[in-house]
């Protein structure tokens, strides 16, 4: 392995998440909410739920965060590719009026470009030239209260309409045309460490969204909205009242002791009563998968808490550190796979999951839904039960799994980061091969007993720090979901923060911190091209087409958690004209 570069930013004693916890009463945000503008050209159509069902089959539009409902990350055309991908140049950058970390995924419309930035401004765009059409700013509550950057990443779009969820716990719905506010709703209370970073899903009639605040004590959940009038519909926690013992599992999802101690731990859930279920955590970073032959909805959920200190939560805290899939019209509870039980390292499961197809347990192709673990695994399930049909060789090194922390220290390999972060992977459905961005930052777990803050501040029960003198570094993979083995890497000076894109000219796109924006051969890994893009490209890259020509637009605004040089700006490419 070549010598990697240390990432001197996070050379810091201690690392509590890549942010503090802030709690934002004003700040760079605006004061009163506002859209200006104009409004779109009357050629854009709606987004229907015909247009969503079939958005993954069409090299067009780029109409949901992740592509579609399978959240494939892969875009049908391939006007760009192997052969001229060298080519691309810029023709445009739009830049926003924050500068701050950007992960949000552009949803494009009919040449119209919809963008979320930090602290929740919501811009339309005109997706070849970059003029603005309308632009809106969102007012925050008195109180923000979250993890790991004031990050947004995207909106849904269904039947006239957009959505986004802020900050401050809240979905807001708009007139797709002009900006106007039609709805504004409350999805949790922002002062029990209830936040909103992920972009929802918009499915059915329905706005679906899950919560951040696993590190100040939540109880997780996904909620269903009516798209129009912003009506509750259901709530699925992610966090039982009952059951969230689960089974006293012993080792993880790939048949390693997690070193628990069962017997203590069932001595205190007799001695607590189990009534700690209102603070186990749980959130649900990351948009759901949604596959509408069977009703099912696909998400995973983040980590216990506190988050390193376990004595006070006995059980396998179900269902942290799960995949689970429950029905669309209901909520109703299906099925679920536990990685790790009782996670004492920050381990949570946090990319989104994908719908493809990948050889079942007899060798045949079916039906799978797959994630990418901050284990470094890549993980493959059945979609009806989400048995464990394989996981993928180690993408990453590990060292010392499962060590437990103490107050002094342990190391352990992967650290708190991954492996595979929020980052989406992608697939390429024709090679049978999905990508994933990997991160390789040694920790040592240091644990401290921490009493419930009130979700008035991180509750981590402890800290995972960086290694100073150890390198840090990224690694892009290719995983064949067939047989579990990497088929090629490419390894980066940074950790690798931000997702990945796959098209079918054979391409796989990814950012840096560094602020390299790289373009991979999907077959064989070898770098075709790469931008210098001035801020950390930390953002999913996106594909659309209009009026005949192909187009890759990425975010470029750095990134908190791993402190990243932040930017503000949206970057959009093509070939010479």
């Amino acid at each position: 392995m070549k010598q990697h570069q240390r990432l001197k930013a996070l050379s810091s004693a201690m690392f509590l998440l890549g942010a503090s916890a802030l709690v934002q009463a004003g700040g760079e945000v605006p004061q009163a909410a506002a859209t200006t503008g104009k409004a779109i050209p009357e050629s854009v159509k709606a987004v229907t739920q015909a247009r969503l069902t079939a958005a993954e089959k069409q090299d067009k539009d780029w109409l949901q965060v992740n592509g579609g409902y399978a959240q494939t990350r892969y875009f049908p055309g391939k006007q760009i590719n192997t052969d001229n991908v060298a080519k691309l140049v810029p023709k445009f950058v739009f830049q926003t009026q924050i500068m701050e970390s950007m992960e949000t995924a552009p949803v494009v419309v009919d040449g119209v470009m919809f963008l979320t930035t930090s602290y929740n401004h919501l811009h339309a765009i005109n997706a070849v030239t970059g003029e603005e059409y309308w632009h809106y700013k969102h007012k925050m509550g008195p109180v923000t209260v979250y993890c790991c950057g004031p990050n947004n990443r995207g909106i849904a779009a269904l039947d006239g309409m957009v959505y986004m969820a802020t900050l401050d716990a809240k979905m807001v719905a708009f007139d797709m045309k002009t900006g106007k506010v039609m709805w504004e709703t409350q999805i949790a209370d922002p002062e029990k460490g209830y936040s909103e970073t992920m972009a929802p899903v918009a499915v059915d009639g329905k706005i679906l969204i899950g919560t951040n605040g696993g590190e100040y004590g939540i109880r997780g959940f996904v909620k269903a909205f009516d798209a129009k009038t912003g009506k509750l519909l259901w709530t699925f926690h992610t966090i039982p009242e009952k059951g969230h013992e689960g089974v006293w599992a012993t080792k993880d999802a790939t048949g390693r002791d997690m070193k628990r101690n069962i017997e203590a731990e069932k001595a205190e859930l007799a001695k607590s009563g189990g009534d700690f279920y209102k603070t186990l955590g749980g959130g649900v970073w990351m948009t759901p998968a949604v596959d509408l032959e069977t009703n099912m909805v696909y998400f995973v959920v983040g980590n216990p808490s506190p988050d390193l200190y376990g004595d006070i939560r006995p059980g396998d805290n179900l269902y942290t550190d799960s995949i689970v899939a429950v029905d669309l019209k209901t909520g109703e509870y299906k099925a679920h796979f536990q990685y790790l039980a009782h996670d004492v390292w920050d381990l949570d499961a946090v990319s989104p999951p994908i719908i493809t197809e990948a050889a079942g347990k007899d060798g045949k192709k079916q039906k799978v839904v797959i994630h990418g673990g901050k284990t470094g695994h890549v993980y493959v399930h059945d979609p009806k039960t989400l048995e464990l049909i394989r996981f993928s060789e180690a993408m990453v090194p590990q060292e010392n799994m499962w060590t437990l922390p103490t107050p002094e220290g342990a190391r352990m390999l992967v650290g708190a980061n991954g492996g595979v972060e929020w980052n989406p992977m992608a697939v390429n459905p024709t090679l049978g091969l999905t990508y994933a961005a990997n991160l390789h930052q040694p920790m040592t777990y240091h644990v401290e007993k921490a009493a419930y803050p009130g979700g008035e501040k991180l509750w981590l029960g402890g800290a995972f720090k960086v290694i100073p003198g150890e390198d840090q570094w990224g690694r892009l993979a290719a995983v064949d979901m067939n047989t579990g083995k990497m088929t090629w890497k490419a390894d980066t000076d940074e950790p690798l923060m931000g997702g990945v894109l796959a098209t079918a000219g054979n391409l796989v796109f990814t950012g840096e911190g560094n602020g390299h924006f790289n373009a991979y051969d999907a077959r064989d890994g070898k770098k075709l091209w790469s931008f210098m893009a001035g801020a950390g490209v930390n953002a999913p890259p996106v594909s659309y087409t209009v009026d005949g020509k192909q187009y890759i637009a990425v975010a470029a605004g750095g990134n908190t958690q791993l402190n990243f040089k932040r930017g503000n700006s949206v970057l959009v490419f093509g070939l010479p004209d």
